[in-house]
């Protein structure tokens, strides 16, 4: 998830009850949906989208949207941050549509205030609500400093003995600044794979990976069975394209990439997303589902 997330909480934290009842059936997801498409086979490793992709679609109508991504053939989802604002009604909500759907809540994306002690209980009860397995934190903000970095890693490690006893686990998603080498040398993520229970999941942002000058597929290989997710994000080094180019037209490995994560990386599950492109959102996440599979041979 890109860095503009933490922007977008205060925008989107305005889902309301009446966006939760608000009438979505079958007319509403066809008007978000491209005509003509039909889903292709599953994949034996479930492919699900991160939500944050389609972030103005859900703040007008989070159940429709809900409905186009299970009708685009995804098989599960990433709530982004803003979800931590639901009360567990609406939480549950939710579930009954997910449920009715066949589709799975993975995981959450959560920013990293929601892992204090005093707000991981909620955190706690509406992923149990929704039937996600990690409450991932999406990336934290402690520049350079070693030291920092390793009081991130005891807050994961504390929310993992918290979340434990639930059966609810933790993970850590990258942006840039994790693979930057800080004054000292050493990057953020190596200090957090090295001082988090082997219990926290690594989840991997292939594209902040590679703009920031590291190697993804080394990164994987490097931390057998912590890269439990995916986030199969495309990027290009052209500055007119960036993050904008859908899967398949930037610069990923992705055959490599899926090899090291199914032989030795231990994916249970990945998440497409997209920060926008030159199509709709719902338009942008069906095209790069198609050559998602398409890359991966399902």
């Amino acid at each position: 998830m890109s860095t503009a997330m933490t922007a977008h909480t205060d925008t989107h934290s305005c889902l309301t009850r009446r966006s939760f009842l608000a009438a979505s059936g079958a007319a509403a997801t066809a008007a978000l949906f491209p005509r003509g498409f039909t889903a292709r086979a599953a994949s034996p490793i479930p492919v699900g989208l991160e939500m944050y992709s389609v972030r103005n679609t859900l703040g007008k109508d989070l159940p429709g949207t809900v409905r186009a991504v299970a009708a685009a053939g995804y098989q599960g989802l990433e709530f982004y941050a803003p979800y931590y604002e639901w009360t567990p009604n609406q939480a549950k909500e939710i579930r009954k549509l997910l449920d009715d759907l066949g589709v799975r809540c993975f995981s959450t994306h959560n920013d990293s205030g929601y892992f204090a002690p005093e707000k991981l209980f909620h955190a706690r009860e509406l992923n149990l609500i929704l039937g996600s397995n990690y409450v991932v934190m999406a990336s934290s903000h402690e520049g350079s400093a070693a030291d920092a970095w390793k009081r991130v890693a005891e807050v994961l490690n504390d929310a993992g003995h918290r979340l434990g006893t639930d059966g609810l686990k933790v993970g850590y998603h990258n942006h840039q600044t994790e693979f930057r080498r800080g004054d000292d040398g050493v990057r953020p993520m190596d200090i957090l794979a090295s001082n988090t229970d082997s219990s926290v999941m690594l989840q991997l942002d292939v594209g902040t990976c590679l703009e920031a000058g590291s190697d993804p597929v080394a990164w994987i290989k490097a931390h057998p069975g912590r890269i439990r997710s995916m986030h199969c994000k495309e990027w290009s080094p052209d500055p007119a394209k960036g993050y904008s180019v859908l899967f398949g037209e930037g610069v990923a490995p992705w055959k490599p990439l899926f090899e090291a994560a199914e032989n030795g990386g231990g994916i249970e599950y990945y998440l497409v997303e997209q920060e926008g492109s030159r199509f709709s959102e719902i338009e942008t996440a069906q095209k790069c589902l198609a050559s998602f599979r398409a890359a991966h041979g399902t």
